[in-house]
């Protein structure tokens, strides 16, 4: 079963192979890039059905205005520009965190926790398999969220709550020897962790 669910994603690709050459180009590409108005009304026209699209055309050419202003930096530039220095480390800590808030961990040692909490051999691929789509359903529900409470709430809220529940699984593995519930709270927590990790960052 494995092999096809993991060959199931080629599908959405061959998809968008097929059907990607029927698509109009994107209008703002045409006119900003290529600097073609009337292949850019064509697309509009295509996209948007008959009328009069002046208010769109007049939208992408003060984009271009804008672009044509605006100076393109290098890595080293963008480095070295002190206006643009905070940006950079707050990019550089969410990156950082990112990498390192044990999502990996988690999702490496998930199937020996599920061993260990006593499920039958056949039923770990599907709970692992539940584990992922607990996070597609979270990022889905962050980007209902993230409106209502913004980035930097959901990313605090986020962390903290993963770094709680790592709190509690590290006591919680500590202790499974101990008492024969700890591996289901441990299972438990797990999904906790994947659905905040979704949720926030």
């Amino acid at each position: 079963l494995w092999p096809w669910l993991l060959a199931s994603s080629g599908l959405s690709a061959l998809l968008q192979l097929v059907t990607l050459p029927f698509f109009p180009d994107s209008p703002s590409y045409l006119l900003i890039q290529k600097g073609n108005e009337e292949a850019c009304r064509k697309a509009i026209r295509k996209l948007w059905g008959e009328g009069d699209h002046q208010a769109e055309i007049d939208d992408i050419m003060k984009e271009k205005g804008a672009m044509a202003s605006t100076k393109t930096l290098r890595v080293l530039e963008v480095i070295k520009e002190r206006s643009l220095r905070w940006q950079l480390y707050i990019l550089m800590t969410v990156m950082t965190t990112l990498q390192l808030c044990g999502i990996n961990a988690i999702y490496f040692y998930s199937f020996e926790v599920f061993h260990t909490a006593k499920f039958e051999e056949y039923l770990i691929p599907y709970v692992s398999l539940g584990v992922g789509l607990c996070e597609c359903l979270s990022s889905i529900l962050c980007s209902t969220l993230i409106d209502r409470f913004g980035r930097k709430v959901l990313l605090w809220g986020g962390y903290l709550l993963m770094c709680s529940v790592l709190a509690l699984l590290t006591m919680t593995l500590s202790l499974q020897h101990r008492f024969f519930w700890m591996h289901y709270f441990s299972v438990i927590l797990i999904f906790l962790f994947v659905v905040f990790y979704g949720i926030g960052p």
